[in-house]
């Protein structure tokens, strides 16, 4: 070999090794363990993708807070250090991918988890009551698989770090932010109760879904503490003295108090049709925004990198050159529908190599709230809806749309898509209660009233008449009152999501153009002002029509909060100037016009509407949490006149079972035809007709229908 050569040879090994040192040091990934393997269901095939294996483990991070990509992440600077200067923490991590990786159809679907629960597999399969969905180890447990059986590896890890441990749920090991000179970060905090009964309620406001871990108090002094009591949510608050309550747990007043740091005792007990309101001084904030970047730096990983900082191979690579992913799309519902909102705003989609992380992105049920967890005590598991929380941290805070605009209201120019080398496609769904709690009608007009165009790359959607948790029909019964006026809706979104993501999928991987925007519009009258609606709704004998809605005004935090998060100084926040915020408009029915149209709306049995009310007792009046109502239609025509309800029954909707089973068949194929129902789940509805046509009329041969 000439002395020439050997030269080039010489160079080109260094800049291999400089290559793989440079990919190496871009992997935020330092650590890759898987910690358990177990084949899914025994080894059974899932269509082509053939058998599955489930992947549990931890993965550890470092993030330099030096660089550009890093600096938003609130109270990153204030994190413990690594010898390099950098951030470290962990996740665990739940993956179920095909054993022969390329029989599946190599893309990751990265569920981004609802609080630590798997929600984005459980929304998108048929399971029953009763499935552990976070812990799947049964038939019963994976559903029908929908996931799997098209291909998928499924991917999730931790983010949220205030969660407490507890079936299966996924929960990070966060650092805590501390001053410069090591001594704690002590601010005020504020924690909103309601629907409370006995005398013992936990420091986190809301404990509907799982234990959450609260703020830690910096000291158990009531004194230097405040507590008040209203009736209603704009209600004046009465401060409650300071002996008669404590930091602590107790199960009959005073006499049985425990203090402890994570817990309210009131001396005399909550009354459940009340609110409460806590502002304490707390201590050692978590770092949460760096939940954002655990789902960019594990998505990326698994993407783009073959092996870890330490050589931990990836388990979607197919050689030590190759990784075997094509696409990479993210999820997320509800609170993870605000964070993917913020996730996407705060510029998380660019990796530290500047890739882009996912390529389509499925969003659901948020409205134009945005959680904002990158916010020093944070609180991502509240959220602001009319009966609580109103002026939560996890609010409408501009920018409130997909496309740069200019908010009338706060004057701010801005927009969550605003970096067109690495934004996604968006495919955003919503039901009609986020238009009543999310303010959902500012992603399509402004605060002003202006109609706002959605961008080439986002599709809205909307679940027509749907409740936060779906709808009640034919594959769901209703559920029960509780605490609303009216049987409140079942859920059944899997329809829904499922076909939508397989045309999310067509729309990335194959260019194939999605169903148009169909949420309400103003220009075309389907979007209107809550007395418009009022007018449209129909006189249902027993049910009352909202006078309320979940207004939205500016809130002013203080100086150092901005739209990327920051620090709270005013708690609660100082109202600004209102928004103009609109809702679907009904029909004769009282089912909303505009949207999808699912077909409990397309083939209906019952008023459904994506509100509901107080009862007596609960503060009557006011919207009843994310509910929405289930008022069914008279059975004949005899009965809806004896009623005086303006409704047709469902005698003369449908005259027969036969004719009923006809109906959601000639709405299967609208559905289908329109890319909002797969073929497999039109037949289901068919079948869940065919069993309910006996209640509805004579029948002589349903077993005819098909629905294609």
């Amino acid at each position: 070999m000439t002395r020439s050569n050997r030269s080039v040879l010489l160079l080109l090994m260094l800049s291999t090794i400089a290559l793989a040192v440079a990919a190496s040091a871009e992997a935020r990934v330092v650590r890759f363990v898987i910690e358990r393997t177990r084949p899914v269901l025994d080894g059974r095939s899932f269509g082509t993708a053939g058998a599955y294996e489930r992947l549990d483990g931890t993965v550890y991070f470092e993030v330099d807070p030096r660089d550009p990509l890093n600096a938003v992440i609130v109270n990153l600077d204030r994190a413990p250090k690594t010898p390099s200067g950098k951030v470290g923490f962990s996740a665990p991590f739940y993956i179920l991918k095909p054993v022969d990786l390329p029989k599946g159809n190599r893309k990751i679907f990265y569920g981004i988890n609802n609080r630590g629960n798997k929600l984005e597999y459980t929304w998108r399969t048929f399971m029953p009551p009763g499935a552990n969905g976070n812990d799947p180890t049964t038939d019963a447990d994976y559903g029908d698989a929908f996931l799997l059986r098209q291909g998928y590896v499924y991917v999730d890890a931790g983010w949220m770090g205030n969660l407490a441990p507890g079936n299966a749920r996924l929960i990070p090991d966060l650092p805590i932010a501390t001053l410069p000179d090591g001594r704690p970060i002590v601010a005020n905090v504020r924690v909103e109760f309601a629907d409370a009964s006995g005398f013992s309620r936990s420091l986190e406001g809301n404990t509907d879904h799982v234990a959450r871990v609260p703020h830690e108090p910096a000291d158990r002094d009531a004194a230097r503490a405040r507590l008040t009591v209203r009736d209603s949510p704009s209600g004046s608050k009465t401060p409650i003295p300071s002996n008669r309550w404590a930091f602590g747990r107790c199960q009959n007043g005073e006499a049985t108090l425990v203090p402890t740091l994570t817990d309210l005792c009131l001396f005399d007990g909550f009354a459940p049709e009340r609110i409460y309101e806590l502002t304490y001084r707390a201590k050692n904030p978590r770092v949460l925004g760096l939940g954002y970047a655990a789902t960019r730096d594990l998505a990326s990983f698994l993407r783009y990198q073959t092996r870890d900082d330490a050589g931990n191979p990836n388990p979607l690579a197919e050689s030590a050159s190759s990784v075997g992913i094509r696409r990479a799309y993210g999820a997320g519902i509800s609170s993870t529908g605000m964070y993917m909102r913020d996730w996407l705003y705060l510029g998380f989609n660019e990796d530290e190599a500047h890739r882009k992380v996912f390529d389509a992105v499925q969003i659901t049920i948020p409205g134009t709230h945005r959680l904002l967890a990158n916010v020093e005590f944070a609180d991502p598991n509240n959220y602001s809806r009319q009966d609580l929380w109103h002026d939560s941290i996890s609010y409408s805070y501009p920018p409130l749309t997909f496309a740069v605009t200019t908010d009338p209201i706060s004057g701010k120019r801005d927009g969550i898509l605003k970096r067109p080398a690495t934004d996604p496609l968006v495919f955003q769904a919503d039901s009609a209660n986020e238009f009543w709690q999310m303010n959902a009608s500012l992603n399509v007009a402004d605060g002003a009233g202006q109609p706002v165009e959605i961008p080439n790359n986002v599709r809205l959607y909307f679940a027509s008449s749907f409740q936060h948790g779906g709808g009640a029909g034919l594959l769901n019964p209703p559920g029960p009152v509780g605490m609303c006026q009216q049987p409140t809706q079942g859920n059944s979104w899997a329809p829904t999501l499922r076909a939508l993501l397989v045309a999310l999928d067509a729309w990335a991987d194959n260019g194939v153009e999605p169903p148009a925007s169909n949420y309400p519009r103003l220009e075309d009258k389907t979007l209107v002002t809550l007395d418009e609606a009022r007018a449209a709704f129909p006189r249902v004998p027993g049910m009352s029509f909202p006078t309320v809605i979940n207004d939205l005004a500016f809130p002013d935090f203080g100086p150092e909060f901005k739209p990327t998060g920051g620090r709270i100084v005013k708690s609660p926040p100082a109202m600004g100037r209102t928004y103009q915020v609109f809702v679907p408009k009904p029909d004769a029915d009282g089912l909303d016009i505009a949207g999808i149209r699912p077909m409990e709306v397309a083939a209906p049995l019952a008023t459904i509407t994506g509100w509901a009310l107080r009862a007596a007792g609960r503060r009557e009046g006011s919207l009843c949490g994310l509910s929405g109502s289930f008022v069914p239609f008279a059975r004949t025509q005899a009965e809806r006149e004896k009623n005086d309800d303006p409704r047709p029954s469902l005698e003369e909707r449908y005259r027969t079972g036969d004719a009923f089973v006809s109906a959601v068949a000639d709405a299967s194929r609208t559905l289908v035809n329109a890319r909002f129902l797969l073929q497999e789940d039109a037949d289901r509805y068919i079948q869940a007709a065919k069993a309910r046509a006996s209640t509805i009329g004579a029948t002589t041969a349903v077993s005819q229908h098909t629905g294609r």
